[in-house]
């Protein structure tokens, strides 16, 4: 128990001197876990992630999440993962919080209904910040996810995959590019409908335009029949 306290001694100094260092971090926190000092372990953790800068905080997260995940707290799991997607967007940790619910409930469905819960809100998610490669990422792991259970619907993802299409972009020095894209279907609709809005606020302005005229109209051509009664 000795050695033990030496090592968190050294530990101690190494991350007071050195506190971006997450392998550091994880490391004190496994000895801890080691030693079965799961709220020594826990408080580490919490001490490390509330650091202002980290070398690589996905390294220090995914111990974290990892630590809660095997101790069995599944809720604190959760909300680990919600505060680690309050930080970053990261299609990997969308899907590792959809795995997650995969494996945790006991019932098929319910474990189905989380994690295309988790599914569609990241796809809502990545779609807001228009990120195309991520998007197909997510697509491709909710379609294994929804392939791996029996009352999986893999046809109501598939109707959500891209298109692959060849564009063109103009470069800095005026030559063009070819490059592939992915066209969602959801974009394509939304576009239409937009479109759509457009013509009928275009219909609304041009209608309003011409019940405005009328009446001048109107009043004009009265003015005129007035003038030539001889009325001022």
């Amino acid at each position: 128990l000795r050695d033990f306290d030496r090592v968190r001694t050294l530990y101690s100094k190494y991350v007071e001197f050195n506190p971006t260092n997450c392998a550091t971090w994880v490391e004190f926190a496994k000895l801890e876990a080691a030693l079965h000092e799961s709220e020594r372990c826990q408080a580490l953790f919490e001490l490390a992630v509330e650091q202002p800068t980290l070398d690589m905080p996905e390294v220090l997260w995914k111990a974290y999440i990892d630590f809660e995940y095997d101790q069995g707290d599944y809720d604190k799991t959760r909300e680990l993962y919600g505060r680690l997607l309050a930080l970053t967007d990261h299609v990997k940790v969308w899907i590792s919080l959809a795995r997650f619910e995969l494996a945790v409930a006991d019932d098929p469905e319910s474990r189905l209904a989380a994690a295309r819960a988790v599914y569609e809100r990241a796809y809502s998610r990545l779609k807001e910040l228009k990120l195309t490669e991520e998007r197909l990422v997510l697509l491709e792991a909710w379609r294994e996810a929804e392939m791996s259970e029996p009352q999986g619907d893999v046809a109501a993802v598939e109707k959500k995959m891209p298109r692959r299409v060849r564009k063109r972009r103009k470069l800095d020095d005026g030559s063009l590019e070819e490059y592939f894209d992915y066209v969602f279907p959801d974009d394509e609709e939304q576009g239409a409908r937009f479109k759509l809005l457009a013509k009928a606020h275009m219909w609304k302005q041009k209608a309003a335009a011409a019940s405005v005229s009328e009446p001048i109209a109107a009043t004009e051509s009265a003015s005129e029949n007035n003038e030539e009664d001889g009325y001022e």
